[in-house]
Formats: structure tokens, C-alpha cells, sequence
């Protein structure tokens, strides 16, 4: 009898495989990492045939360390992240490298267009025009012509690759397809004007089609090496977001996830069209009928990843851990002491989407400790997220539940930080997995096994709750005003200190 559920996760750096049981119990996971490369400033690629044997190598390890047979296994649902784009040759291989969300090289054209018809775009593809979107990437590979680009007769995103290679079609969910920028939230097709200032046709797309399609069979090798039948359920699943929020169980009016990682994203679901006319947060489809808005920050823990490097160099340690740093900074008081950091040491998206902005600390003085240092760069991730929350409040109404996840949901201090700066309890669910569970769920959902996606919310066993800290909300009510005027009194400066960069 079938008991078990995969719930695959395609990541920025790694790919995990998740084995769930019905009631979101985890039976066995593995994880493969990968490697991003930078051959040039501000470009980020990957390797698309690294990532696809990690799939493999993922899904593998964690069905035999169980001892699992292909027979347990009810489905497969995938879970992948955004705004991938590789160029595909006539025979169905790549001949580009993977081109990442975190790639800044169409900085230039992004600039153009957003002053110019790029609200126009947005307005009809919900995505805000950054170096983030293939769409922007495509404008780029044709304005500096890029070979691949030419000798290309698709475009595809990590997942559509990885399930080609795997049961031969070409297929896109709504949410993959909708981070493209090239896809219309309004008329779920893909959207004619992107595609003209792209250069490119539908027929280059994949077939769109809703997030429970099932997309296999199999091919007998791939099965063989997966360890799975030919005829096991392959659910195209959704977006890394999407399935974030539906993992954590934030799929009510009000209900908003917080997610934070390397990167982190604020989201929450709507069945209203709420694109913001500063085009300071996404819009992007799920269902014909449900969209998730919200807005997604390049810096997170990767800033506390940076600082422990350099402290390692300093103090001439082979590694200092993230947690010792967390430790220390728990040493300072709310507010740093007056010292502010500005987190965007890797440029922005929401809400500012200024691939240019730079980072540093503010209001520095000989008083001020390690400890304040530390604490400031962790306040100013959860100032920025704040912020996004802000844009996302007043298209979409009040938070009434904050449900938070990821990397950081381990760190006691950074969780006070939010429930403090948000004036918000804080909710925190007891797994670590939410797009991996709500990948899985969807699966669920797809093949009969579950009445509704509703129903995750009584499968999600909830750790505690934070309240947020009386004495620090005032405080930091007045530190985030004077952040954000930091942010703006800087922000014509960014663009020359760049030139000076690079």
C-alpha cells in the first residue's frame, strides 16, 4: 500500500527530496548541494546538468535510506525557485549555463524599461521589472548579442528542464510561468508584448497548465535511477513561495508567511488582482482562481554567512559558526545603540528593486561593540522585510496571523525581532520544510488523496508562539523611520559608488 509522499525541492544552492506521511510526518530527506558560478561581475549561473543529478541523487538517497520500494510511494510533487531561465537547442539540450535570479547583468535594461513601458508590463504580468525576471535577461541576451540566445529554440526554467529530462514534454506551471514576466495574471496566456520586447514567440514556451497536472510517465532509466515506477505520479507542483506559504499553513484572507533563508520573501495568498502601482511587490498566478503577492529580499542570512567570514579572518579562526555570532548580538540591546546597518550588500529587489543599492553601517562610533554590529545587520533584515509588509498591507489588507519559516526561524533572537518590529505574534510551526510539505500536500491534493488544500492547516503541528517585547516595539517604531530615511538620503549616491565598483 502506497503510504509516503515526495515533496522535491529545487532550490538556489541545493535541491532536497522530502518523505512525508500523510499526516506531514518526515520519514527520510536528503539533501545535494550545488555550486553557482560568477565568471563575471554580477553574473550568477549554475550548472542546469549539476542540478538535475542532484534531483536524482536526492530523491535516491532519501527512498533507500529508508528502505523504501517504489510501491510506497504515492506521488511526486515539485517545489522549485524562480526566475531560472536556460536556453535550449533544436535537440533538446542546453546550451546555455542556468541564469539565476540572483544575476544583475541586465541592470541597464531593467533601468530603461522601468522608467519607460515597464509599468505598463507590470500591470499585466504582476512581475516588477528587475534583473530578476528572464524577461529582463532576454531583453539583455538580445541587446548584446548573446549567441545562445539566437541559437536557441526554447527558454525554460530549472524545473520545465529537469521534467523533460525526465518524461519528455515540456510543461510550466502557472506560478513558474508567471515569474517569467512574460506571462499575462489577467488572461493566464502568455503575454504578447513581453514576448515582442523579448524577441521571442509562444512556441519557444512551454505549455502552461495548472499546478496539479500530472506530467509523467517516467522514462524507464530515470525511474530506474530514482527508484521509483515509470507509472509513479510525477505532480508538476508550483513555485518555491507558493508552496512556502501553503506549507505553513498561511492560505487564509490575512494570513501572511514570512520566509527567510539566504534570501527571504513575505507573501500571502489573494484572489484579488493587486498589482502596486509603485511596483513594489509580485503578483503572480497559482490557480485560475488564487494569485500569492508579496515582495522578495536578496539579503538575508547570506549577510550573517558575510559576517561570519570576515570575523574568521579577523580573529584568524578557520570557521566562526552563525549561531556564535546570534549569541554576541544578543549581548546588544535593541536598536544597536544608535547603530544602523543598510543590508543591501547584494543589491535589492523589493521593495526598493535597485539592483545598485550598497550596504554599511550608520551612525558608527568608538563606543560601538562587535555586539552592536552584529545585532544592526540582523535588525536591518527584519527592517527591510518590515517594509515589503508595509507595501503588502496596503494592497492587501491587514495581517491578522504571521507564520514564519526557514534558516532563521531556528534563531530565537532574530524571531523576537520580528514579533517586536512587526508588533506582531509571531507563529512558528515545529518542521523546517514548508515548501518541501506544501509541494507534497498539493501532490495530495492532485491524486484524491485529501478533499482540499485547506486542509494542510490541521497537518502542520505548531512549535510555540513569540509575543513581541512591550519596551521594544516603541523603540523600534523610531529605529525604522530614521532606517528608511538612511536608505533614501543615500540612494543617489548608489549609482556612482557602483561605477566606482566595477
Amino acid at each position: 500500500m502506497s503510504n509516503y509522499i515526495i515533496g522535491l525541492d529545487i532550490g538556489t544552492s541545493t535541491t532536497k527530496s522530502v518523505i512525508f506521511n500523510k499526516q506531514g510526518e518526515v520519514v527520510s530527506e536528503f539533501e545535494c548541494a550545488y555550486s553557482t558560478y560568477h565568471p563575471k561581475t554580477s553574473y550568477s549561473e549554475q550548472n542546469p546538468l549539476e542540478i538535475d543529478k542532484a534531483a536524482r541523487l536526492a530523491i535516491s538517497t532519501s527512498i533507500s535510506q529508508k528502505k523504501l520500494v517504489p510501491s510506497d510511494i504515492i506521488g511526486l510533487s515539485i517545489s522549485s525557485a524562480m526566475h531560472s531561465l536556460i536556453c535550449i537547442d533544436e535537440n533538446n539540450e542546453p546550451i546555455s549555463p542556468m541564469i539565476t535570479w540572483a544575476d544583475g547583468r541586465s541592470y541597464p535594461q531593467a533601468a530603461i524599461m522601468k522608467d519607460s513601458y515597464g509599468r505598463d508590463l507590470y500591470e499585466q504580468t504582476g512581475t516588477p521589472i528587475h534583473p530578476m525576471s528572464p524577461f529582463v535577461k532576454l531583453v539583455w541576451m538580445k541587446e548584446n548579442q548573446y549567441t545562445p540566445y539566437y541559437e536557441a529554440s526554447r527558454f525554460v526554467s530549472i524545473k520545465e528542464f529537469i521534467l523533460y529530462n525526465w518524461c519528455g514534454s515540456w510543461q510550466v506551471d502557472y506560478s513558474i510561468a508567471s515569474a517569467t514576466g512574460l506571462f499575462n495574471i489577467h488572461t493566464l496566456q502568455w503575454e504578447d508584448d513581453a514576448l515582442a520586447i523579448a524577441g521571442i514567440n509562444p512556441s519557444q514556451l512551454s505549455r502552461v497548465v495548472p499546478c496539479t497536472e500530472e506530467v509523467g510517465p517516467l522514462s524507464e532509466q530515470v525511474a530506474k535511477e530514482l527508484l521509483l515506477h515509470t507509472t509513479t505520479p510525477i505532480i508538476i507542483g508550483s513555485s518555491d513561495g507558493v508552496l512556502a506559504n501553503m506549507g505553513v499553513g498561511a492560505i487564509g484572507e490575512g494570513e501572511t508567511a514570512l520566509t527567510l533563508g539566504t534570501s527571504g520573501a513575505i507573501r500571502r495568498f489573494t484572489t484579488e488582482k493587486t498589482t502596486d502601482h509603485e511596483q513594489r511587490t509580485f503578483q503572480y498566478a497559482f490557480t485560475k482562481e488564487s494569485h500569492i503577492v508579496g515582495g522578495a529580499t536578496n539579503n538575508g542570512a547570506v549577510l550573517m554567512h558575510w559576517l561570519a567570514r570576515q570575523f574568521s579572518s579577523l580573529t584568524k579562526k578557520e570557521t566562526i559558526e552563525v549561531a556564535d555570532l546570534e549569541a554576541l548580538a544578543a549581548t546588544s540591546s535593541a536598536g544597536a545603540n544608535g547603530l544602523f546597518f543598510l543590508p543591501f550588500l547584494n543589491g535589492e529587489r523589493a521593495p526598493k528593486w535597485n539592483a545598485k543599492a550598497k550596504g554599511g553601517w550608520m551612525g558608527l562610533t568608538l563606543s560601538h561593540t562587535s555586539a552592536d554590529m552584529i545585532r544592526s545587520v540582523m535588525e536591518s533584515v527584519i527592517f527591510n522585510m518590515y517594509e515589503i509588509h508595509e507595501a503588502l498591507h496596503e494592497k492587501a489588507g491587514p495581517t491578522r496571523k504571521l507564520i514564519v519559516s526557514g534558516g532563521y526561524a531556528k534563531s530565537p533572537l532574530w524571531v523576537q525581532m520580528t514579533a517586536d518590529i512587526f508588533k506582531k505574534t509571531v507563529t512558528l510551526p515545529e518542521s523546517h520544510q514548508a515548501s518541501a510539505w506544501g509541494a507534497a500536500w498539493l501532490g495530495l491534493y492532485a491524486l484524491g488523496e485529501v478533499d482540499s488544500i485547506e486542509e494542510i492547516k490541521q497537518h502542520i503541528p505548531i512549535k510555540h508562539e513569540v509575543l513581541p517585547t512591550v519596551r521594544n516595539v516603541a523603540r523600534y517604531e523610531e529605529y525604522y523611520h530614521l532606517y528608511r530615511e538612511l536608505y533614501n538620503k543615500n540612494k543617489p549616491l548608489f549609482a556612482e559608488m557602483d561605477r566606482l565598483q566595477y
